[in-house]
């Protein structure tokens, strides 16, 4: 059975789910992402600057990730930001590690869910007044 490129990738990285998932919605700088992860997992995730940017520059590397041309007016930023967006690759990754991620998710319900063994009463077993 052949890999395909984006499922070399996988699973991912925590810390890089976390960037890439950030990406998906559009283009963010460093510092949106870093509170994006943090908001949205309740303060449960936090990427510190050294993580964030040495995955940031892994992901580039790996071309999941690019640094993009385009920026908002300049009254509106910071020339110093540098803003990031996912590849197609990258979007393929992310999407194949979010299909995972609901497999095992999946799979832990499946296996936590009552069996009808549990459910089930034996007439010997009750109590009658």
């Amino acid at each position: 059975m052949s890999e395909t490129n984006a499922e070399r990738f996988l699973p991912l990285k925590p810390q890089w789910f976390h960037i890439m998932l950030s990406l998906a919605g559009g283009e963010q700088h460093g510092y949106a992402i870093m509170q994006d992860v943090l908001n949205r997992t309740a303060g449960k995730v936090r990427l510190w600057p050294a993580t964030l940017y040495g995955s940031i520059k892994r992901l580039i590397e790996a071309e999941l990730i690019e640094e993009s041309d385009e920026r908002p007016a300049p009254e509106l930023d910071d020339a110093r930001r540098r803003y990031y967006r996912l590849t197609t690759l990258g979007r393929e990754v992310l999407d194949g590690e979010c299909e995972r991620l609901q497999e095992l998710v999946r799979a832990i319900q499946v296996n936590q869910a009552p069996s009808k063994q549990d459910h089930h009463v034996n007439q010997d077993d009750m109590v009658t007044e």
